[in-house]
C-alpha cells in the first residue's frame, strides 16, 4: 500500500481508507448505502489490515452512532494499529442544539464519539459541513482546545466552500489554533467540480483532499448503463444522477471506462479510482464495501497506474464546462492555470 503526506500535517496516511457509511443500516437512507453488522464489520477490518488500509472513516451521524459502535467492536484490541477518523455536525437529534459546529455540541459530541469507538482519541476530526449559523472563531476554539487536551490529533473540514475554508484558515493563523490540514471532498469522474476553485486552493495552502464516494455512489462501477436507468433509493439517485442531462454524460465515462478496463484486464470501478488516485492533492480516497466480494474488487485499485492516453480519454469524457467565474477564468490560462490540464474539450 502507498503511503501520502496528510495535506501540511506530518502525518502520513494509506492511499486508500476505508468508510463505513454502510455500517449499521439505521434508516432508509443508509439502508441504501448498506447494513453491515459487527461480525461483517469485522472481517472487512481483518481484510484492509491484510491489505495495508488502516484508516478508517466514520461519522457520528451515520446510522445515529451505530456505525461509531460497529467500527470500534470491530477494531477492538488494536487500537494502535489503525487511523481513526469520525465527523460531527450533522443532526444527532432534534433539539434545537443537537446539530452544527458550536462549542456546546461539538464538545459533547467529541466526548460521544470517543465513547462509541472504544478509544480516549481520534487521529482527525472533521467539520461533516460548515455551519453559518456559529461564529467561526466559536467552532476553531473548540476544536483547538480539543486538540491541546489530547482527544484529537488533527481537525479536518467537508463539504465546504472555498471561502468557508479559507476564512477558518485565516482565524487558525490570527489565533495560533489548529488549522484544518484536510478536506474530504465529493470528487470523481462524474464529479469535477472540485477542481474548478477548491483543488487550487487545497494546492496553495497545502491541503490534503481525502475524496469520498470516488464511484458516484456507485454509478462508475459498470452497474449502470444506457437503457437501464438509476434504481429509486440507491446511492446515485441520492446525489442527484438520475437527471437527465447527467445521465447522458454518466454513459459517455462509462464507455471510456468500460473501454481501458477491458485494455488493463481491470473493473471500470478500479479504473474510476486510481484516475481519482492520480489527481493533484489527493492523500487519500476513502472506499466502501457492502461485502467482502466488494472490498477485494476496490482493492484492485492501487498497485497499478494509467497511462497519460488513458487519463486523457478520461477526462475528455468526464470534462464538465465550469460555472462562473471559472470558465472566464479558464480564457486566461496563464492568469489562472487550472490544477490539471484540460484536455480533448471545448469546455
Amino acid at each position: 500500500m502507498e503511503f501520502r503526506q496528510f495535506g501540511s500535517a506530518g502525518l502520513r496516511v494509506p492511499a486508500l481508507s476505508f468508510g463505513t457509511a454502510t455500517f449499521g443500516g439505521g434508516s432508509d437512507f443508509y439502508r441504501a448505502w448498506g447494513s453491515t453488522d459487527v461480525a461483517e464489520a469485522t472481517r472487512l477490518v481483518d481484510i484492509c489490515l491484510g491489505a495495508g488500509v488502516s484508516f478508517f472513516d466514520t461519522a457520528n451521524s451515520y446510522s445515529t452512532g451505530r456505525a461509531e459502535e460497529i467500527l470500534g467492536a470491530a477494531i477492538a484490541g488494536r487500537r494502535q494499529s489503525v487511523l481513526l477518523a469520525t465527523k460531527a455536525s450533522f443532526p444527532m437529534g432534534t433539539g434545537p442544539n443537537a446539530i452544527g459546529s458550536s462549542r456546546h455540541f461539538l464538545i459533547r459530541g467529541c466526548e460521544d464519539s470517543l465513547r462509541r469507538l472504544g478509544t480516549d482519541h481520534v487521529d482527525v476530526y472533521y467539520m461533516h459541513g460548515f455551519d453559518a449559523m456559529t461564529p467561526v472563531e466559536e467552532t476553531l476554539r473548540a476544536l483547538d482546545d480539543l486538540v491541546t487536551s489530547g482527544k484529537i490529533s488533527y481537525i479536518g473540514c467537508s463539504n465546504f466552500s472555498g471561502w468557508h475554508l479559507m476564512k477558518s484558515l485565516s482565524i487558525s493563523e490570527r489565533y495560533g489554533w489548529a488549522k484544518y490540514v484536510v478536506h474530504q471532498a465529493y470528487y470523481s469522474l462524474a464529479a469535477r467540480d472540485y477542481e474548478w476553485e477548491l483543488m487550487p486552493l487545497a494546492l496553495d495552502q497545502r491541503i490534503g483532499t481525502v475524496v469520498w464516494s470516488p464511484l458516484a455512489g456507485g454509478a462508475l462501477s459498470g452497474k449502470i448503463r444506457r437503457g437501464q436507468p438509476v434504481p429509486a433509493g440507491t446511492r446515485s439517485s441520492q446525489l442527484g444522477l438520475a437527471r437527465a442531462g447527467d445521465l447522458e454524460k454518466l454513459f459517455r465515462i462509462v464507455d471510456v471506462l468500460e473501454e481501458t478496463a477491458t485494455e488493463l484486464g481491470k473493473t471500470p470501478a478500479q479504473v474510476a479510482i486510481n484516475w481519482v488516485l492520480q489527481r493533484p492533492t489527493v492523500s487519500s480516497v476513502i472506499i466502501g464495501a457492502r461485502n467482502e466480494e466488494q472490498l477485494r474488487q476496490n482493492l484492485g485499485a492501487v498497485g497499478w497506474n494509467l497511462t497519460y492516453d488513458q487519463i486523457a480519454k478520461l477526462d475528455a469524457a468526464s470534462e464538465t464546462r465550469p460555472s462562473y467565474p471559472y470558465w472566464h477564468q479558464r480564457l486566461n490560462p496563464r492568469l489562472n492555470p487550472p490544477p490539471v490540464p484540460v484536455r480533448g474539450s471545448d469546455a
